[in-house]
């Protein structure tokens, strides 16, 4: 009786280790975001910081979180919409707030891309890379953005620009 309780017992654990699947960690599986740098339009090979710069998603009621509200930067990472063919972005240069009204340079930018979802494992699942990137700046007599360059149509790094602004 001991015997067939010790072979029950081993076989029961030999059972429970085979059921188990391996801890799965997932290293790289970020969606990886837009990068935007700025020139100065008058020598455009030079970098140019925007002062105060402020980043707001349409339809959103608060700031892009990916880089710091209201700094002066020469570049920026912004998320695109995964079950969107386009995201807009509100670009404020000089952003300040005077009686909780905005005071800056307001211009609207638009994104257009197809989604290309990418399988990474059963840790990570799913990332989107963007393909086919082309932008639409709403035009007005002040805008602070003077030019757009696409450099990279194909988002699936984050390591060089894929759009330049010129202001």
């Amino acid at each position: 009786m001991g015997k067939i309780r010790i072979l029950f017992v081993v076989i029961l654990v030999f059972i429970s280790f085979t059921g188990c699947e391996k801890d799965d960690i997932c290293v790289d599986g970020d969606t990886p975001l837009m990068i935007i740098r700025f020139y100065d339009n008058d020598n455009p090979s030079e970098l140019k910081a925007v002062p105060n710069l402020r980043i707001v998603g349409l339809g959103q009621s608060s700031t892009v979180d990916t880089f710091a509200d209201r700094t002066s930067s020469d570049s920026v990472a912004l998320p695109l919409r995964i079950n969107e063919v386009n995201t807009g972005f509100i670009f404020i240069s000089d952003s300040a707030d005077e009686d909780d009204l905005e005071t800056g340079n307001i211009d609207t930018l638009s994104f257009e891309y197809s989604t290309q979802e990418i399988f990474i494992s059963r840790a990570c699942g799913y990332i989107a890379n963007y393909d086919d990137l082309s932008e639409l700046l709403n035009s007005d007599s002040e805008n602070w953005i003077q030019n757009i360059e696409i450099v990279s149509p194909l988002i699936k790094q984050q390591d060089s620009a894929h759009v330049k602004i010129f202001h």
